[in-house]
């Protein structure tokens, strides 16, 4: 499944030379990973009740373009691989026009909140959306 999410730079997420601020599109990706979660039907809320993590491991991440202030922008989020305990998401950042100002990869891992430790992914919070689409 690949989702799309929307949202307007606002003021606030700006730097001095009125880009946005590089740390920023990590928080638009966080955003958008949510939107797709809650989209497929991924009840985060209930896996960490059950004791469970979902963490950010690793992402890489390269910028392409700036975005400023009023520009609407569009997080793609893609599955691209799952195992057992992990997974990853490919995401884009882009705005109306087309212009990619971000591209990233984004590792997770499933944890144990009793241990600190990876865990797999328990059945009951699989949902197929976490799959990656066959070519």
């Amino acid at each position: 499944m690949k989702h799309i999410a929307e949202l307007t730079v606002r003021s606030y997420e700006c730097d001095s030379y009125n880009h946005v601020n590089n740390a920023v599109y990590l928080n638009y990706l966080e955003f958008a990973r949510m939107e797709f979660l809650h989209a497929c039907g991924f009840d985060y809320k209930g896996i960490i009740k059950a004791g469970y993590y979902l963490y950010v491991t690793h992402i890489d991440i390269y910028y392409k373009a700036s975005a400023v202030l009023d520009d609407k922008l569009f997080i793609e989020v893609k599955p691209v691989k799952l195992k057992n305990i992990s997974g990853e998401f490919s995401q884009k950042i882009y705005k109306e026009d087309g212009t990619v100002c971000a591209e990233a990869t984004v590792t997770w891992a499933c944890v144990s909140s009793v241990t600190g430790r990876p865990a797999k992914l328990p059945e009951e919070f699989f949902v197929e959306s976490l799959l990656p689409e066959k070519n």
